[in-house]
């Protein structure tokens, strides 16, 4: 049996009478030879050390990526807080609207209260005027007992003028 390369080399060379030409591809990567050739496994290539240049570049990439995160989860927590406190305000402003709306609508209650009692009660005018009916009715009023005191008065003494007239000594 014959080795593989030597069928391999075999094959390039039918091929190459065939076409006429030569290619510039490796037989191990042509479609005729992948198939006939045995896979043996995958050969590693030798692994370069990564240099200072490049190594400085992935450290700084990653301190970067690193610190931004960190940044990012401070920003973030700072605006929770700020968002919590804006929410509190926001309560605080909710409840502070809602005792001036009930100050305002108690203040609305007594206005309309103040201006039914103003529209049924009396003015100066109105009460000046009562005033002087009421110190008229008074005044005429006194001068009627005045009369009458006078008359009774009058009464009192023609009885009295009677009674000495027709008065009988009364013995003991």
């Amino acid at each position: 049996m014959a080795s593989p390369l030597l069928h391999c080399s075999a094959l390039a060379r039918n091929l190459v009478q065939r076409t006429g030409r030569t290619h510039a591809r490796l037989l191990s990567t042509s479609p005729i030879t992948r198939n006939d050739a045995p896979n043996l496994g995958t050969v590693s290539s030798p692994k370069k050390p990564i240099g200072g240049f490049r190594g400085g570049i992935i450290g700084f990439l990653f301190g970067f990526s690193l610190a931004s995160a960190y940044a990012a989860y401070h920003l973030l927590d700072e605006y929770k807080t700020a968002s919590a406190a804006l929410q509190a305000s926001v309560e605080e402003l909710q409840a502070s609207t809602a005792k001036v709306t009930a100050h305002v609508r108690r203040i609305e209650g007594v206005e309309k209260d103040l201006k039914t009692l103003s529209q049924h009660s009396a003015s100066k005018d109105d009460l000046s005027r009562v005033r002087a009916e009421v110190k008229k009715l008074y005044d005429g009023l006194h001068i009627e007992f005045l009369d009458l005191r006078n008359h009774v008065w009058g009464m009192q003494q023609d009885l009295h003028a009677l009674a000495k007239k027709e008065a009988v000594p009364v013995r003991e």
